[in-house]
């Protein structure tokens, strides 16, 4: 059980050998850690026996110092902290329940740091069972990721254990098939799927999340939906729960988002596919066991492709790490064939219908995209507004200025109303409307969010000034979403070829 200290007894602790500071709602003795401080002990004595919270969290990257440092230097909390909020107000509970005004805040109400129904406004989409699934996966991002993924990018790789982790907290496998080992919440929707991206991508870590997360969800599907029973009971229960790692290939070096143009041969010899070629940009390739690989079976055009699962530890096939401008955690891999036995069976889907299979399964991944840059684009927005309200310039705080609240309102706008388009489109998604007709929406939706994305990792570096350009510290969250803009503007189908599908659907 903790110690309780008031805040008087704290203060009569402010001597080189004896010093005590408040942070929130804890006490920290740092007589000790003093010598060791970055900006020498002169900081800390200035403020001993002092509740230092303003300027701890002006200052630093609160969330990881104290999920380091609080073992070692915590040594209770202040007298009534239960009620803390940081301003000397009562806590606002967590738990939402939607359609109950007076319970349906969430988080910690920075405005606009999360959608409309986190904020005490009714929603015609989302209920109870969305809610307790969102609080499950916050709750997981909170202790397992952000503390961590800024040294995870920093080390260019992530646990390996992380995958069943994930799994063992009803994460990992949410969103696919029981029969599988999935772990899907009751009544499961787009929505939870919705909920899941946002939820994880607060953590403001592309390469983790696309190599841990995402990359499997977008390799197992085709397997899923038109793969025989032997490559099902083969690969899904292991991917879903954690133990297999699978990534999709199907960009080239000659062929990216022109996917009926892939070069990559596979020539039938009796039992066999003997595949040639090579394919890059493979996120998670490093790490993955198997590979969904677009490949040409028949000719030219979308007509001779088809999709193979191949083991990426088969003889013929080799990997090279790419070095990346962000994603630094996703072992973007270069991998190339040579004369690759890979038996008939192997075959996903029919021979040479492989081309619709990737194509509706890019609804998917187009549709993740946008989530995650939303969320993305969200984090710059709440760390803009946290770090302005604190920082002061010519003596008044930042956000005082009125060309700082501009910034902050536009990126504001945007994000809201691509936050709308999203419910919007997940609710077509969970009516069966036909994706076809959907492909078009959703590309011209990825385009507007990584769009909004990259005003807003523009905007924000502009109001954190310096801070935005170090790696790590205050504007640690904003320096590593600059970074990882370009790769999500590109991913999935560049905006160029996806405002040209958009018009293409539209027919006109």
């Amino acid at each position: 059980m903790s110690k309780r200290f008031s805040r008087a007894e704290v203060a009569r602790h402010d001597s080189e050998t004896d010093c005590w500071v408040i942070i929130d709602d804890s006490v920290y003795d740092l007589t000790s850690f003093a010598k060791f401080h970055p900006g020498g002990r002169r900081v800390i004595l200035a403020v001993a026996g002092q509740d230092v919270s303003e300027q701890f969290h002006a200052l630093h990257n609160s969330v990881r110092l104290l999920h380091k440092y609080n073992p070692r230097l915590r040594i209770g909390k202040l007298v009534d902290s239960d009620n803390y909020s940081g301003k000397g107000k009562k806590q606002q509970s967590s738990v939402a329940v939607v359609g109950e005004e007076e319970k349906s805040e969430f988080g910690a109400m920075v405005p606009f740091g999360d959608p409309y129904w986190y904020q005490g406004y009714r929603s015609p989409y989302y209920n109870e069972s969305h809610a307790r699934f969102r609080a499950k996966v916050r709750a997981f991002v909170d202790k397992e990721l952000m503390p961590h993924v800024h040294t995870w990018d920093e080390q260019g790789t992530y646990p390996p254990d992380l995958h069943e982790r994930a799994y063992k907290a009803g994460i990992y496998g949410a969103i696919w098939p029981r029969e599988f080992g999935g772990t899907p919440p009751e009544q499961f929707d787009a929505f939870h799927d919705l909920i899941l991206v946002d939820e994880l991508s607060r953590c403001a870590a592309g390469g983790v999340l696309w190599a841990c997360f995402f990359s499997f969800g977008i390799a197992l599907p085709p397997v899923l939906s038109v793969g025989s029973d032997f490559l099902k009971s083969k690969v899904a229960r292991d991917v879903i729960t954690g133990k297999k790692i699978m990534s999709l290939a199907v960009t080239e070096p000659y062929a990216g988002s022109d996917v009926a143009n892939l070069r990559t041969t596979a020539r039938r010899e009796g039992d066999f596919f003997i595949v040639n070629g090579q394919k890059k940009f493979i996120t998670s390739g490093m790490q993955a066991d198997y590979l969904t690989v677009a490949v040409r079976t028949g000719g030219k055009g979308m007509m001779g492709i088809s999709l193979l699962l191949i083991d990426r530890h088969a003889p013929g096939v080799t990997c090279r790490r790419m070095k990346t401008q962000g994603w630094w955690s996703s072992s973007t891999t270069f991998i190339n064939f040579e004369d690759v036995r890979v038996p008939v069976n192997r075959l996903i889907g029919k021979l040479n219908q492989g081309f619709l299979a990737i194509m509706l399964n890019f609804n998917h991944e187009r549709f993740l995209g946008v989530i995650a840059c939303n969320r993305y684009a969200r984090v710059c927005l709440e760390e803009s507004i946290k770090y302005a309200r604190l920082r002061k310039t010519f003596g008044r705080r930042l956000i005082s200025h009125q060309v700082i609240r501009h910034k902050l309102i536009d990126m504001a706008r945007q994000i809201e109303a691509n936050q709308a388009m999203t419910d919007f489109l997940a609710f077509q998604m969970d009516k069966g409307v036909d994706p076809i007709k959907l492909g078009g929406l959703i590309a011209m939706l990825k385009v507007q969010a990584t769009r909004t994305y990259e005003y807003c990792a523009r905007e924000a570096s502009q109001v954190f000034g310096g801070n935005s350009f170090v790696r790590g510290g205050k504007g640690e969250k904003v320096e590593r979403l600059y970074r990882e803009v370009r790769v999500n503007a590109i991913g999935g189908g560049s905006e160029e070829i996806l405002l040209d599908l958009a018009m293409k659907m539209s027919k006109l």
